[in-house]
Formats: structure tokens, sequence, C-alpha cells
């Protein structure tokens, strides 16, 4: 509605100059001014005006402009970094938490494991693709390129070690051609 904000009536909450972020029922308030004010408007809202109940073991405030503080929202960690060119400004950095890069590698070591060595290699090659493209467009947000780099050099480490384990004799590339590049040709996407 039109003149209503993120926490109510527009003219109770402005003082705060606060936005709310929402998933189902996750949320984040991200506001200029943090403090008792602001978190005892946002806890009377929710728990009296929605009559809802915060978890309170998942409730915190988080001053991102503090040295090392981050926060985990959705599977990110929003966090202030240095700028990477040495000016004094730092930047909301948006990227994949650990939790969340550590899901998708196990998700990727079940797929790519021993017992899948009857599995044609193409055919894994697609599997993991799939799983790679999925994970690769729900983190495209922000700045995920150093995660995504990570997931690539985890992928080619698993299926070179996969493609060794095939046989008796272990595999080599075809003469003159590297594993990155054996494993692009025989279909692997690279995020």
């Amino acid at each position: 509605m039109k003149g209503e904000g993120a926490l109510g009536q527009s003219h109770r909450g402005t003082w705060a100059n606060a936005q709310v972020v929402r998933y189902a029922d996750d949320f984040m308030v991200l506001a200029h001014h943090q403090g008792s004010r602001l978190a005892g408007f946002i806890e009377s809202k929710i728990e009296t005006w929605l009559g809802l109940e915060l978890n309170r073991t998942k409730t915190k405030v988080v001053n991102l402009r503090q040295p090392g503080a981050g926060v985990e929202f959705l599977g990110y960690t929003f966090r202030y970094d240095r700028d990477l060119r040495g000016r004094g400004h730092r930047y909301l950095n948006v990227i994949p938490s650990r939790k969340a890069m550590q899901t998708h590698r196990d998700k990727l070591r079940k797929t790519i494991s021993r017992g899948q060595g009857f599995v044609p290699v193409t055919r894994l090659i697609e599997t993991v693709n799939r799983q790679q493209r999925g994970w690769a467009n729900y983190f495209s947000f922000g700045y995920p390129r150093k995660a995504m780099r990570e997931m690539n050099w985890y992928v080619v480490d698993r299926l070179v070690g996969h493609l060794r384990r095939r046989s008796q004799r272990p595999f080599r590339p075809p003469e003159g051609r590297s594993y990155y590049r054996h494993l692009k040709q025989l279909g692997l996407i690279y995020l």
C-alpha cells in the first residue's frame, strides 16, 4: 500500500531509515542507525503487530562497519571489504557463504565418487554441469567470481581423480592436451 513502510506505517519507522529484506519466513532488517530503540521497535512489530515469534538464537544485531563483521543470509555472506585497488574506502561484498560452498562441495563429492565408476564420463559430466549451473545461477548476485573459480578447480580435481581410478592403468589425457582442456572437450562447462 502506498504510504506503508517495510515495518508498518512509514511515519513510525522513518527515524531508523530501515528496510526489510525477506524470503519466506527469513528476514533481515537493514538500517543506518542501530540501537536498542530500533531492536525494540522491530521486536514489538514482529511479535505484537504480526503475531509472530522471533527465534532468539538466530536473531542478532550486526554492525557491518566493524572490522571483520559479516552476516549470513540465504546462503550469502554480506561484509565490508577493503577496496581492491588500495583506495581508502570499503565496499559491501556479497559472496557465497562458507556453509553454502561446503554444501555444494559435499553434493559434488557424492556425484563424483567411487560408487559412480560405472557411469560413462560424459553422462557424469552432464550431471555435474547441471549441478554447477544451478548453483551458479543462485549465486550469481554480488561478487561470486572467486567462489566459482574455487568450484571449477574442485570439480576438475575430483574428475581427474575419478578418471585415474576408472582403470588399472592411470588415465592420462592425450599427448599435448591438459586435463583442463580434455575435460572441456568431454563437455565440462566451467563457471
